[in-house]
């Protein structure tokens, strides 16, 4: 037979009231009074049934949280960010992966699986903005990533074109000329927004600096991985003997530079400047350490949080004016520029 509240307060000697109270975390119960409940509803084998009480309040307190890949060190990081945010509300965050499949990122908000959350924060990858624009999803959403979002979404997101516009910048003014961008986009390239965006952002400060853009420099890869990194190198130092800075789009294709630049005579950053993008905790600890840009995830997490929060507070009947932020990108100076 399954044990109710009332068998635990009868068996702890104390109301039912103060049963709900010790379970659920509130108000002020003494010490002995918590242990006595405690330990009556542990031999008793009772527990709360959360979703009678989620159904009641009509919240889950759970956020979900959508990337492409849970293996990539950023998105592993960001989660880290978004549930150390979620703790002092005493809310939970689910983390689910897409692998960047269209099918996948139209799943994680269907509707039924959605009535687990909350809310959501969703890292668009593959969808096509005219797709994104007939989601209807069920809870409140929060758009991430650098695809382009219809209006009718809040979307918080990096800032690619000035990221990438800072770090090439930095290794032209500081003598680097011939500067490769690994995991660039050609214009006639189809591939995500952050390389087109990031590429952009590369060109430009080659414009600022009143130098001819090496076109012959922009390197697709498929994915943003130290293997490819790694690779990418060793095909342009086979090719092109002059090559002296190398803009790598994320801090995971960095590392794989700096290994295989560690294999030669080449010099970092005396002879190839090496510049990654996403400050990973990781890339403090890379030798030399890496220079990178810092995209601003204390505040996209902060004010991606606070978008949703205002969604699932907001009346139905009144929806909040929607917002589309970008995070302040910024220049990490470490070991691998001048």
């Amino acid at each position: 037979m399954t044990s109710t509240m009332n068998d635990v307060a009868k068996a702890a000697g104390v109301s039912a009231m103060t049963v709900s109270n010790v379970l659920n975390g509130r108000g002020r119960v003494g010490a002995s009074t918590r242990d006595r409940v405690e330990s009556a509803a542990a031999e008793l084998g009772y527990s709360l049934n959360l979703t009678a009480r989620h159904l009641r309040e009509g919240r889950t307190h759970t956020i979900a949280l959508v990337v492409p890949q849970l293996d990539h060190a950023y998105f592993g990081e960001l989660a880290v960010r978004f549930d150390r945010l979620l703790q002092p509300s005493g809310r939970h965050l689910v983390v689910e992966q897409t692998l960047a499949r269209p099918e996948a990122e139209r799943s994680a908000l269907d509707f039924a699986r959605l009535r687990l959350y909350d809310g959501v924060l969703m890292s668009v990858v593959s969808l096509h903005p005219d797709e994104v624009a007939h989601l209807r999803p069920g809870v409140p959403v929060v758009m991430l990533g650098e695809q382009e979002i219809p209006d009718r979404f809040d979307h918080v997101r990096m800032s690619n074109f000035e990221g990438a516009r800072l770090a090439t910048a930095h290794m032209l003014q500081t003598g680097s000329r011939r500067i490769a961008i690994l995991g660039g986009a050609h214009d006639h390239d189809e591939t995500s927004g952050m390389a087109r965006t990031r590429t952009r952002g590369w060109r430009a400060a080659y414009r600022d600096a009143g130098a001819a853009v090496p076109e012959d420099l922009i390197v697709p890869l498929p994915a943003p991985t130290a293997q490819l990194g790694y690779d990418a190198v060793q095909r342009l130092l086979a090719d092109r003997a002059d090559l002296d800075g190398v803009f790598a789009v994320t801090d995971s294709l960095a590392t794989g530079v700096l290994s295989a630049l560690s294999e030669t005579s080449l010099r970092v950053p005396a002879d190839v400047q090496v510049i990654g993008f996403d400050d990973l905790e990781a890339s403090r600890f890379t030798v030399p350490p890496l220079s990178t840009i810092s995209p601003g995830d204390e505040v996209m997490a902060t004010e991606a949080l606070r978008l949703l929060d205002r969604l699932i507070d907001a009346s139905p009947d009144a929806p909040p004016t929607r917002e589309h932020l970008t995070a302040p990108a910024s220049l990490v100076v470490r070991g691998t520029t001048r």
